[in-house]
């Protein structure tokens, strides 16, 4: 007998449905199947009571448990022994260590909303983190984030202290993530190219704002199709166009825009690359993609890593981090690729 195409229909809205849970299967931290939060809940306290504290036995339950299944043990610890379990541990704790589980220890959304609240606190604005919040998160995310902060700031604007370039793009990349119901087919992906070639390479100097009016408010899968479009016009990417065209906070975002676009698990694998690149390892952007990632792609982040540098991203942690805090990352990270 016949399908219907209604029944058809439905049949390929469950099998994609399918597909778009798929990339959980990326993350290196995932659910423990065996859980009980009051069984954790004492065992974190068993960990912190008396002199001394049993860090290993924390890191060990808390990276092998999934962000919802922490905050079930956050609630059964309050209950158990009338405590907040979050402010035990950052008694407990110190340092990059502590910074590291507080993260985890945060709701997904919360913790986003952390990171820009910082981001934009007092004179200045850490723009890289409010580039890779904004350009990597999913439509839906950035929608939660945005109404989030504002709920909780009332009387600060999201864009203060922000270049007007900037805060245009960011703007824009906003409506556009949040807005994803916009069609964008039949649109003439040549054209568009040709506009942003004109505006750059043609052009004495750079129209900036053509730049930011049409990376900000165009769709991944678009992009990707403008990207080609661009190269078989200019003869080289977009992202080496960027670089001659304009400079400072703008060249970042934009470049963010562009990667993000093309693979966002490439975006991350060169950030935790040069996070740790060099003398120094920038500890913050390390944590924040660490805690944001594991229960995402940090998989295919690793993945990538590989392909793109000369080691894996387990022995670069290895070599540039050390202690607690190493054992932490490494327990997230989930393995070795080498």
């Amino acid at each position: 007998m016949a399908i219907s195409a209604v029944l058809q229909k439905e049949i390929y809205k469950k099998r994609h449905s399918f597909v778009s849970i798929s990339p959980m299967l990326q993350a290196t931290v995932k659910a423990s199947r065996n859980f009980n939060a009051t069984d954790d809940a004492e065992i974190l306290y068993k960990a912190m009571k008396g002199i001394g504290t049993d860090e290993e036995a924390i890191l060990q339950l808390l990276v092998a448990r999934s962000n919802a299944q922490r905050q079930q043990i956050k609630v059964a610890f309050k209950t158990l022994f009338g405590k907040d379990l979050v402010d035990r541990l950052k008694g407990e704790l110190g340092g990059k260590f502590e910074t590291l589980v507080v993260g985890l220890m945060t709701p997904p959304l919360a913790y986003d909303v952390s990171l820009l609240r910082n981001a934009i606190k007092g004179a200045g604005t850490d723009e890289k983190v409010l580039v890779e919040i904004l350009a990597s998160r999913t439509p839906e995310q950035v929608k939660d984030i945005v109404a989030a902060y504002r709920k909780g700031n009332t009387n600060r604007n999201i864009f203060t202290n922000m270049s007007v370039f900037y805060e245009w793009l960011s703007q824009a990349v906003i409506n556009r993530r949040i807005k994803t119901s916009v069609p964008q087919c039949g649109v003439d992906m040549f054209l568009w190219s040709q506009v942003l070639f004109k505006a750059g390479e043609q052009k004495f100097g750079t129209d900036e704002q053509t730049f930011v009016t049409i990376l900000g408010n165009r769709s991944a899968e678009h992009l990707r199709k403008v990207f080609d479009a661009y190269m078989k016009l200019a003869g080289y990417e977009m992202e080496e166009s960027i670089k001659r065209e304009t400079s400072g906070g703008l060249e970042d975002l934009l470049l963010a825009v562009v990667k993000c676009a093309r693979s966002v698990p490439t975006y991350f694998a060169e950030t935790l690359y040069y996070a740790m690149k060099g003398a120094g390892t920038d500890d913050n952007t390390l944590i924040r993609v660490m805690v944001t990632r594991s229960e995402v792609d940090l998989l295919e982040i690793r993945t990538e890593f590989r392909k793109l540098f000369a080691c894996s991203l387990f022995s670069m942690i290895k070599g540039d981090t050390g202690g607690d805090y190493r054992k932490a990352l490494l327990l997230l990270c989930g393995g070795d690729d080498e």
